[in-house]
């Protein structure tokens, strides 16, 4: 019986020198002056993909809700219309039970969409004020509505 035995040469780690390290961490720190600032600017371009896919939904239900009844909720009754039975004149003849959004969304800013009927921009507006919640603005802060659909 012959017994093999393994032997262990130890071999020599070579971890990475000061220099390597030095120069990944520039490399990491131009990468990041580069990218972050075109990062950081997506949460407000996001915010308004959002406000806008709402709206859409928004104006989809709405759109059921002339076929049902021959015509869009008034301003008074609002968007609401969508949700509940509406008890104000006029009241709508075939509301569908249920409704026709389960819920009504707050735009990405935490406050609720408007709606005027008549719209300004068309028929009925569906909109959001913005991230500065008030009307007109420019860039981020400017109004997302159902006429930019």
């Amino acid at each position: 019986m012959s017994c093999t035995r393994f032997v262990h040469i130890p071999t020599r780690q070579r971890g990475f020198t000061l220099l390597e390290i030095m120069i990944v961490v520039v490399i990491l720190g131009v990468l990041a002056a580069l990218v972050v600032p075109k990062v950081m600017s997506r949460p407000d371009e996001a915010r308004q993909v959002a406000a806008k896919q709402d709206i859409a939904s928004i104006m989809q239900a709405l759109k059921l809700y002339r076929l049902d009844n021959f015509r869009y909720p008034t301003t008074e009754q609002g968007l609401q219309a969508l949700v509940s039975k509406p008890a104000t004149e006029p009241v709508p003849p075939n509301w569908k039970g249920g409704g026709y959004l389960d819920r009504l969304p707050k735009d990405p800013w935490g406050t609720p969409y408007q709606y005027l009927n008549p719209g300004v921009h068309g028929e009925i507006d569906v909109f959001s004020l913005g991230a500065d919640g008030r009307p007109g603005g420019e860039g981020v802060d400017a109004d997302i509505g159902s006429w930019q659909l």
